[in-house]
């Protein structure tokens, strides 16, 4: 029997964006729902709310929400994801603000208070 071989592993580092890592067409957008359907499931787990109960709250359907919490929201919108912290009780905010360097693209991004 042959002796396993310890090749060192190779990696790459990555971003601070998996879904660039991966080459989603549009990461940002896809982040940032990524983090809003985290804080919809961390808000819906806090409250014990089964399925049904939260589809209904998020006017939603309960196949719809299973896909979301699964990690397929490419259908929903940001839009609606905003609407549905707003069901859970969840101040939405956006603040629209000049870059500081002279970049012609801005950053879109989620801050949680």
């Amino acid at each position: 029997m042959r002796a396993a071989s310890h090749k060192p592993a190779s990696y790459q580092h990555g971003t601070s964006n998996v879904y660039a890592d991966l080459g989603y067409r549009a990461p940002e957008t896809v982040l940032v729902k990524a983090q809003l359907v985290r804080r919809i499931a961390e808000l819906l787990a806090e409250r014990g709310m089964t399925q049904t109960e939260a589809a209904t709250a998020l006017d939603i359907s309960q196949p719809k929400l299973l896909k979301m919490l699964c990690g397929e929201f490419r259908g929903l919108s940001l839009y609606k994801l905003m609407v549905c912290l707003t069901h859970l009780g969840q101040d939405v905010h956006i603040i629209i603000s000049p870059r500081s360097d002279q970049r012609s693209t801005g950053t879109l991004s989620v801050t949680f208070v």
